[in-house]
């Protein structure tokens, strides 16, 4: 039993497999029209008694945003962005542009039938298709050997979320830089739940993908989504080149609503332990992660709480200053991040622990931590998931979730413009938020226990 022990607890701290995202994969794209036949998944409704629905070709092509993202490229905005940003080539041809636009592998590892304007194509999210588009239609074929034959894993919720975060947040490799949202792209925010809910549906989770693939969680998706933001927040944050522009750092890592505000608006809070005037490192993902160890770690919490207002206190030059130092704190805050994914990988998430993260988040809000529109904005999305998920689960009567989802709509009136965000009456809405959540027997040590990762 002591050897199993052991073996748990290493495979438990072993890293992750690292896959190459599907645009940087050595396998060859072969272009989506090879998915496109009506006997594969072409066809114009889902097949009846099938294991697969065989219409996810159809449904991309008609309801899914990432067929259009290529020709968004083409529209005024894009042609706008690209000129004020002194690009040499139009949108719809530059790198910088198509590395999320489009699925954008290099030019030698695109197939004779691969098309750019296919936008984020089948292969863009499943990876490109050169080593499985046969093997993976044989009667003997197993999920886990057409991973090896360069599928990307998107029910694996860490490579998913590595995957969504790359454009919808960014990363070392490829980012919305304060220069591109300077010269017009809108601000990006990202919450992993919320994007998938959003997507049009092209699998059908049943008996069939649950044994092949294991379970679905929602909520373990978000909290693995929040997880994986930050970690790309912070390691591009730390990276030599990305991280800055020039004498400043990267401001997109940085809170917009520091900066771009009526000078007349006395909007600072003293909630992390800065100064006034202070650049504020964007902590919206970090807010949203530090409630779920609350929740789910309690005995995890104070120490991560700690690392992550030392972070924003040498940011601030409230300690002792020097660039490396500040590199030091983000490094040891992935690395809590990292522990953190881990045990998220392998939790089953209940109803006393929604309700746990849902108190969490009512009460961070109460004490004044959402006074920025991008953390009040994670928070509703996350609120808004969590409540959504606990409801399902039969976690609130009919009558209940009607008053929820009414106070979620005066949230989500509450944000309706970052510019005139006020934080009392984000906080109102939470009040009342609260007086119908209660506080969950979740909250008690006994019914979630104090865990803290070695």
């Amino acid at each position: 039993m002591k050897i199993l022990r052991t073996l748990l607890l290493l495979l438990a701290s072993a890293p992750a497999l690292a896959l190459p995202l599907p645009g940087e994969s050595p396998h060859q794209s072969i272009g989506v029209v090879n998915c496109a036949s009506s006997m594969c998944h072409g066809a114009v409704a889902p097949w009846k008694e099938s294991n697969i629905l065989h219409n996810e070709y159809s449904t991309w092509l008609r309801l899914d945003k990432h067929a259009g993202a290529y020709q968004l490229l083409f529209n005024d905005d894009s042609k706008r962005i690209a000129k004020k940003l002194g690009l040499a080539k139009p949108a719809h041809e530059e790198k910088i542009c198509l590395d999320c636009h489009a699925h954008n592998p290099a030019h030698e590892k695109r197939g004779g039938r691969f098309s750019i304007t296919d936008g984020v194509s089948c292969e863009g999210c499943h990876g490109p298709a050169e080593k499985w588009v046969e093997s993976h239609t044989e009667p003997d074929a197993t999920h886990a050997r057409n991973v090896q034959e360069g599928l990307y894993p998107t029910d694996q919720p860490v490579a998913m979320a590595k995957l969504c975060v790359s454009c919808h947040f960014g990363n070392e490799n490829k980012l919305v830089t304060h220069r591109i949202m300077g010269a017009g792209h809108p601000r990006l925010s990202f919450d992993l739940d919320t994007f998938a809910n959003f997507q049009p549906p092209h699998y059908k989770i049943d008996a069939d993908w649950k044994e092949r693939k294991g379970s679905y969680d929602g909520v373990r998706l978000w909290a693995i989504g929040q997880g994986v933001a930050v970690q790309s927040l912070l390691t591009t944050l730390a990276h030599p080149t990305r991280g800055r522009d020039g004498l400043f750092p990267e401001l997109v890592l940085f809170d917009c609503h520091a900066c771009h505000h009526p000078m007349s608006a006395q909007r600072w809070q003293p909630r992390l332990g800065i100064g006034p005037g202070k650049i504020r490192l964007n902590d919206a993902n970090l807010l949203m992660l530090r409630n779920i160890v609350k929740a789910l770690y309690p005995a995890y919490a104070p120490g991560f709480t700690a690392q992550a207002q030392r972070l924003h206190q040498t940011i601030a030059g409230e300690a002792d200053w020097q660039q490396q130092d500040a590199l030091k704190e983000a490094k040891k805050l992935t690395a809590m991040v990292e522990q953190q994914l881990r045990l998220f990988e392998k939790r089953r998430f209940t109803n006393n622990d929604l309700k746990a993260i849902l108190n969490e988040l009512v009460a961070e809000g109460i004490a004044d931590s959402y006074s920025d529109y991008a953390g009040a904005e994670q928070a509703y999305m996350a609120i808004a998931g969590v409540a959504s998920h606990l409801q399902k689960a039969g976690g609130f009567s009919v009558e209940r979730a009607r008053q929820i989802n009414a106070v979620l709509g005066s949230m989500r009136t509450a944000l309706a413009s970052d510019e005139k965000y006020q934080p009392a009456a984000f906080k109102a809405e939470l009040l009342k938020l609260r007086q119908l959540t209660g506080t969950p027997a979740a909250n008690t040590p006994a019914a979630r226990p104090a865990v803290k990762p070695s």
